[in-house]
């Protein structure tokens, strides 16, 4: 009897322990070892937001939902504004922007639209998990919906940049679910800037705000250095594992699909997580905004925190009353505008101990050693499909080497309705279908690899 009432206390008390520390969790824990962020890195991302909130505007030259300040864009600089009617259910709409201020070519993407069905059927098309997509995994959806606006806008693209020097940045910007799109439509540039112009990877750049999880962790490292994932403190999409078909259609009953989330995961070691390659995650590196603190009420002024982690990477469900409000594009854009003041602050209140650019080049410097660490680290711990430094430039020279050379292969259409595939070296325009087949990972058949296959294969 004794025994089993001694049993009955330590499950108690375990089960106490547990949702305290649940209870007790906030997004402030997940990036409390994290170096604070520097005004030049941060600087671009309160102007996305706003470029990004602009795509929900009707017309730029009359905005109705303009945020204090307004978007602070000249409307005649904007060279597309594609709606739902235009997308026709393949991507979500986006606004091509030509910013001659900051020399960028800016194409933003909005987010998830709870009453167009269109946007549903791109999150649920997620059937990629058993096919590998340059040494990783993707959303399928996403994919797909990235690739159509490849097919859709790369000539406008090449456009822009040829013609303005092709000096320009070429950023991809996105929303939620944008977030993702843009992310994939960067992974793909960035293997085939050939097929705009030239571009190099140096001058593309993503800023995925509120981000979904749509690669696995190998790739999420990968290009770590140039994707950029804006969090606002407890967000609850960037940390849940669940897939985004299940999130997005439980939305009316999402507290509790978390709550269970969370549950679950409790029960799942890290490093199981770690060593499934299909899991998806956040991309590239993290800008944690915090604004709250534990058991204090109200918001604080802003601080941003970035890294580039590998485990623990955003792994712990917050169980907090923001979680769905910190999502919002209009709380994020307030938040990180007062971040980049408080940063403009600091930055004007120390003594200057070098000159500004010294300070960016050694800044410069200090970014690409974090991301070199964190491939070094992904292959230490083991994540499926990682790869050292020293290896990861191969493919990146091979693929542009093959794409010069205008090599064809046989390509199984992605987007329904694709046209014929064509030689490379006559056809001036670009088939993107074509085009990303190079980056998925084929057997010596030219059979696309199946998760059990390209497993055993690796071994």
């Amino acid at each position: 009897m004794s025994v089993a009432c001694g049993f009955e206390c330590v499950v108690v008390l375990g089960c106490m322990r547990w949702v305290w520390k649940r209870c007790t969790y906030i997004g402030n824990d997940d990036s409390a070892t994290w170096p604070p962020a520097t005004y030049d890195e941060f600087e671009p991302i309160p102007r996305l937001c706003r470029t990004i909130l602009a795509v929900y505007e009707d017309d730029l030259h009359k905005p109705k939902f303009a945020p204090e300040g307004g978007y602070r864009l000249n409307p005649h600089w904007a060279v597309k504004h594609v709606a739902y009617k235009e997308t026709l259910g393949n991507a979500p709409p986006y606004l091509i922007y030509l910013d001659h201020d900051n020399h960028e070519i800016v194409v933003a993407i909005r987010g998830l639209n709870l009453v167009k069905e269109s946007d549903y059927k791109v999150l649920m098309d997620n059937k990629l998990g058993k096919q590998m997509f340059d040494g990783g995994y993707v959303h399928h959806g996403l994919l797909k919906a990235a690739i159509w606006m490849l097919n859709k806008e790369s000539e406008t693209l090449k456009k822009l940049w040829v013609e303005n020097g092709k000096s320009y940045k070429m950023i991809f910007a996105g929303h939620s679910l944008g977030s993702g799109v843009a992310s994939l439509l960067t992974i793909i540039v960035a293997n085939h800037g050939d097929r705009l112009g030239g571009i190099p990877r140096s001058l593309i750049s993503c800023y995925a705000v509120a981000p979904a999880r749509c690669m696995s962790l190998n790739l999420a490292v990968k290009y770590a250095d140039i994707i950029h994932s804006v969090i606002l403190q407890d967000d609850f999409l960037p940390r849940t594992p669940t897939p985004l078909e299940d999130i997005f259609t439980s939305v009316f009953c999402l507290p509790c699909l978390l709550f269970l989330v969370c549950l679950r995961d409790t029960f799942i070691p890290e490093g199981r997580k770690l060593r499934d390659p299909r899991r998806l995650y956040a991309p590239g590196r993290m800008y944690h905004v915090i604004e709250r603190k534990f058991c204090r009420c109200g918001r604080y002024p802003p601080d941003v925190r970035t890294a580039i982690p590998v485990d623990g990477r955003f792994e712990h469900i917050v169980l907090s009353c923001n979680a769905t409000s910190d999502h919002a594009i209009i709380w994020i854009q307030r938040e990180t505008e007062k971040a980049l003041a408080r940063l403009k602050e600091a930055m004007s209140a120390e003594a200057p101990t070098a000159p500004p650019p010294v300070q960016k080049i050694v800044r410069q410097h200090t970014l690409e050693k974090e991301h070199k660490k964190a491939l070094e680290r992904a292959v230490t711990l083991n994540i499926p499909h990682a790869v050292p430094t020293d290896a990861d430039e191969e493919p990146s020279a091979h693929k542009a080497e093959e794409s010069s050379r205008g090599v064809t292969t046989e390509a199984t259409s992605l987007v329904e309705g694709a046209s014929t595939s064509t030689d490379h070296s006559t056809d001036a325009r670009a088939n993107w279908n074509e085009v990303v087949e190079k980056l998925f990972t084929r057997d010596e058949e030219r059979k696309l690899m199946n998760k059990e296959e390209s497993s055993s294969s690796t071994v």
